[in-house]
């Protein structure tokens, strides 16, 4: 109880850090740099292949007048200017929901002495921003099992408060649920859990059609494995204790291993089209949330894999 208890003041420290930390990031990102990305994919913010005519406010082009077409649909004022008629066309606007997930088990918990702050508390500043970029461009935004879709300015409030009042076990990955076939899917976590359950997981969540990212969030040491002579690793979920007694020569091994496991991951990703990619806590949060808002605009056919290099900051 008291491990449990130390665990979750750990959670409610990071999450009103995240909390103030992400309004900042949220209200310092490039605005043009973000709107750039936006016209460069030619789709606007937040749903694949959104941007056509239909209900709305925001204009989008001028078309010829069809014969057979309602009169009041005519744009007078742009048909004035040479001799054929024009229809003033709107975007349309229909509200995109993404979910994101933020990883809270234990081993998120994990920060070495070279990183910015804890996993756990990297997963929560970019969900919590990338959360309020979304619904100030008009999204809803959900937690799975945890917070149904809103569109309230309030979005941060409402996720943090929701994860301080929750009492259930704290999850890797993201409990079964079906969300609809034009819903975003963001999955922060550390995917340190068997491959089978992240097959199955992902299965679980793109049976819709839905599309989705997966994010490996890693310590620096994580990458590098920096360890040498005897080393007591503890596995912060009930795995039990591993004592090294020369740590620096499982290195080779441990380095052989994470990159089978993530290659495990990419190829089951890549079936579905969903990107996969790692960021590292030594690496600026912005630069996480820029690829994850960028992400979201862009629709390729194929492989939509991409990495973020993890390597030291510059």
């Amino acid at each position: 109880m008291a491990a449990e208890n130390g665990h979750t003041a750990k959670e409610i420290i990071a999450i009103r850090r995240a909390d103030g930390e992400s309004r900042t990031l949220a209200a310092s990102l490039p605005r043009l740099v973000l709107e750039a990305r936006r016209i460069a994919a030619n789709v606007i913010h937040g749903l694949h292949g959104r941007r056509r005519a239909g209900s709305g406010e925001n204009f989008w082009q001028y078309r010829r007048f069809v014969s057979g077409e309602p009169a009041q649909n005519v744009d007078w004022r742009r048909s004035a200017r040479d001799d054929h008629l024009y229809v003033r066309e709107l975007e349309w606007e229909a509200s995109h929901t993404v979910w994101i997930w933020p990883d809270r088990s234990p081993s998120m918990a994990f920060a070495s002495k070279t990183a910015r702050e804890s996993k756990l508390e990297r997963t929560l500043i970019v969900a919590f921003a990338l959360a309020e970029l979304l619904v100030s461009g008009g999204e809803r935004v959900g937690i799975p099992g945890l917070m149904a879709p809103t569109a309230s300015r309030s979005v941060i409030d409402k996720m943090a408060q929701a994860m301080l009042h929750d009492d259930a076990d704290r999850l890797s990955l993201p409990p079964s649920f079906v969300p609809a076939a034009l819903a975003e899917i963001i999955v922060l976590s550390d995917f340190w859990s068997p491959i089978a359950e992240i097959k199955t997981t992902l299965t679980g969540l793109s049976g819709s059609g839905a599309h989705g990212t997966m994010v490996q969030i890693v310590d620096p040491a994580e990458e590098s494995f920096p360890y040498s002579g005897r080393v007591e690793f503890v596995e912060p979920e009930g795995f039990g204790v591993i004592t090294a007694g020369r740590a620096e020569s499982w290195a080779q091994d441990y380095t052989a291993r994470l990159a089978l496991h993530r290659d495990q991951i990419r190829a089951e990703t890549n079936k579905l089209d969903w990107l996969f990619t790692t960021h590292a806590t030594d690496r600026s949060a912005a630069e996480l949330l820029l690829f994850l808002h960028a992400g979201m605009q862009v629709s390729k056919s194929g492989a939509r894999t991409t990495t973020i290099k993890v390597g030291p900051a510059a």
